[in-house]
């Protein structure tokens, strides 16, 4: 269950789930994945998989994470750290907070081993696709079970908060199977950034634009691997919006001075209160870190030199040397230390 414990922490966005069967038959094995709304299923169910929800909130916002831990399934329970930092962070806010379950819906893999491209179609789906009440769910070698999703609209004083439980049955219990926390940044939602990617791009600020935009995204969606109208709809507005000068499948190159870097990414990253661009490039060794820090800061600014634009949208730059074991090295410089 790797793929449902990443945890992502941003803004919020609402979904409605019919239900639709969809049947994919992989190397002479069918294996069914079938969607249940709250409607579709029966009584007992969905007031279990809400009154779990509300529980394991419950001990979130008391941070008892020992408990939660306790309730969760192996391999969630083995490598725990990231949802207790998760909890940590906000359990304050929790704890004042008020929490509003959505309808839950029910995730069904059949089968006797992991599916690799696990496909849930929810809702009713209109001639030019996605509707209202719709959701498609995209999860990779997801193992097979029964899992209920359940989101909380946790009301905050620092914003509005979603809570996203996914639940596996086992035996006759709903133990934790991920833990997905989505708050505002610098107080705004997705639709907030949507709003500004559309300025941005209406001024010809274009990497603010994009940058934006995936930041809206991200805020959108209550977990990763969800997929609803409002999420296509910003996918198409934005297909063709990413500038050719930033890095995709292969690296592109920044020269900062006599040096040439090869930036493999670029994406926004929510640290502490700011919001604040993450850079990466590749490093042939990121062991001498004064090298590094040297290098980091030749990055940044060459960056921003390179696109002033950035300096209206983020509050700093975040460079990653990245060597090829994987090993890596960051840097943070706020933006107002930018020269």
């Amino acid at each position: 269950m790797q793929n449902l414990r990443n945890i992502r922490l941003r803004s919020r966005v609402g979904f409605n789930l019919l239900m639709l069967i969809l049947t994919l038959v992989r190397a002479g094995s069918a294996y069914a994945q079938t969607c249940l709304t709250s409607e579709d299923m029966d009584e007992p169910t969905r007031t279990a998989l809400v009154d779990m929800a509300k529980r394991y909130f419950g001990m979130a916002a008391q941070g008892d994470v020992a408990a939660l831990r306790q309730n969760s399934i192996g391999s969630v329970a083995g490598d725990f750290s990231g949802i207790e930092t998760v909890i940590k962070e906000n359990q304050s806010h929790f704890a004042a907070g008020q929490a509003n379950p959505r309808s839950p819906f029910l995730l069904k893999a059949e089968g006797k081993t992991p599916i690799e491209h696990a496909e849930f179609l929810c809702g009713v789906f209109g001639a030019s696709g996605q509707t209202a009440n719709s959701a498609q769910f995209v999860i990779p070698n997801l193992p097979p079970g029964d899992y209920g999703i359940v989101t909380l609209d946790v009301s905050t004083t620092k914003g509005p908060f979603t809570v996203t439980f996914v639940l596996q049955q086992q035996g006759k219990d709903w133990m934790l199977a991920g833990f997905y926390v989505i708050a505002p940044v610098k107080g705004h939602d997705g639709q907030w950034f949507a709003k500004q990617a559309r300025i941005f791009k209406a001024a010809g600020r274009n990497h603010n634009a994009w940058f934006y935009y995936l930041e809206a995204r991200q805020l959108l969606a209550p977990v990763p691997f969800v997929h609803t109208q409002v999420t296509d709809e910003l996918d198409e507005e934005f297909e063709n919006a990413k500038p050719a000068d930033l890095p995709g499948a292969n690296p592109v190159d920044l020269v900062a001075g006599t040096e040439t870097y090869k930036l493999t990414t670029l994406f926004p990253l929510t640290v502490g209160e700011d919001l604040d661009l993450a850079v990466k490039y590749q490093s042939a060794d990121v062991s001498n870190t004064a090298q590094s820090f040297q290098d980091n800061t030749a990055v940044m600014r060459a960056l921003v030199a390179k696109y002033p634009e950035l300096r209206d949208a983020f509050d700093g730059i975040v460079a990653r040397a990245v060597e090829p074991s994987g090993r890596d090295y960051g840097t943070l410089l706020p933006m107002k230390n930018m020269k």
